[in-house]
């Protein structure tokens, strides 16, 4: 087996579980969307755009040309935002490997098709569920490229990939654990990204800690009814890949999702905050498909439903906490 890991997506993840790569012993050859940050990871050793003031490992390079960065690359990272996952495939797939391990790093449900990012891997790469893997838990960039203590979830339907697969991500600073709920770890990873824009909604207004403590346990017990519905291991939404990326999202100023909602909150519009910033919300593009599977499900998805209806201009924040307030009370695991 060769030891070159190819990623595809030069932003603060994609960038950050390079150096993770790198630690572990792997030659990493980064795809950059842009010239000019792929000559910046090359010349400088830093992605000045999305991870300014980290330095990167030697065993980093990176390239604008497709082909070049998945060139004998036995495992391929998949980075890219999940709404662009569909039209960057095809670009990628005539250069990967037929026996390459595809991981996507994607927290998102296609809008749509409300496909997991695994299912869209599949369907236009016409790729088996023992080849595709996912790698969801706390992962807040920028604390895993300062090399900061963190574990994850790598999971995938064959158990002897995602062993391996745990075994070329296992760096000093970072410790993986190996599941086969991929469906638990991908729905997990795409609901705590809407819950932590509520829970920034609420920051955004002026609300302390009962407030948000409030939001993330509740987004639990929604992110589970819902993905126990469609077929997950409940002990996922208890773990790392479920309760451990609510808490890290939910409760960090460095979560782009919590961030968005904080500015939400404050006022702005979500055109102006997307203008305002080039990182990418997913949990804001994310919410409509969830709501969408919910109502599919006919699971009651109270957060989601009201985030979406922010995110569309058709509820206020403030009337989306008088909203939560107001509903009728039930059993706390209902």
């Amino acid at each position: 087996m060769g030891n070159k890991i190819a990623v595809l997506g030069a932003g603060s993840w994609g960038t950050a579980f390079s150096i993770v790569l790198a630690d572990a012993g792997n030659q990493v050859s980064i795809w950059a969307r842009r010239e000019e940050v792929a000559t910046a990871i090359n010349e400088r050793h830093e992605n000045t755009d999305y991870l300014a003031g980290i330095e990167l490992p030697r065993a980093i390079t990176s390239t604008p040309d497709p082909e070049q960065a998945l060139a004998g690359a036995d495992v391929v990272v998949l980075a890219v935002p999940s709404q662009s996952l569909r039209d960057n495939l095809p670009t990628f797939l005539p250069y990967v490997d037929q026996d390459a391990v595809l991981v996507s790093l994607m927290k998102g449900v296609e809008l749509g098709t409300l496909k997991r990012m695994s299912e869209v891997i599949a369907e236009v790469g016409d790729i088996g569920a023992h080849r595709i893997a996912v790698v969801s838990g706390p992962n807040l960039a920028r604390e895993i490229a300062r090399r900061e203590p963190a574990a994850s979830v790598v999971a995938c339907a064959d158990e002897s990939v995602a062993t391996m697969l745990q075994q070329r991500v296992h760096s000093p600073a970072f410790r993986p654990y190996t599941s086969v709920d991929v469906l638990g770890c991908e729905y997990g990873g795409a609901y705590k990204n809407v819950v932590a824009l509520c829970v920034g909604m609420a920051v955004g207004q002026g609300f302390g800690d009962n407030t948000t403590a409030s939001l993330i346990t509740r987004g639990l017990a929604e992110t589970a009814r819902l993905a126990m519905n469609l077929g997950a291991n409940p002990l996922t939404l208890m773990g790392l890949a479920g309760l451990g990326d609510l808490v890290a999202t939910c409760s960090s100023p460095l979560s782009r999702n919590r961030t968005f909602g904080e500015k939400l909150g404050q006022g702005m519009t979500v055109e102006e905050i997307y203008a305002s910033t080039r990182q990418v919300a997913e949990g804001a593009k994310s919410c409509s498909s969830l709501r969408a599977l919910a109502v599919r499900s006919g699971i009651e998805a109270p957060i989601v439903d009201a985030v979406d209806e922010v995110v569309q201009g058709r509820l206020t924040t403030s009337q989306l906490m008088d909203a939560f307030i107001s509903r009728d009370t039930k059993a706390e695991l209902s």
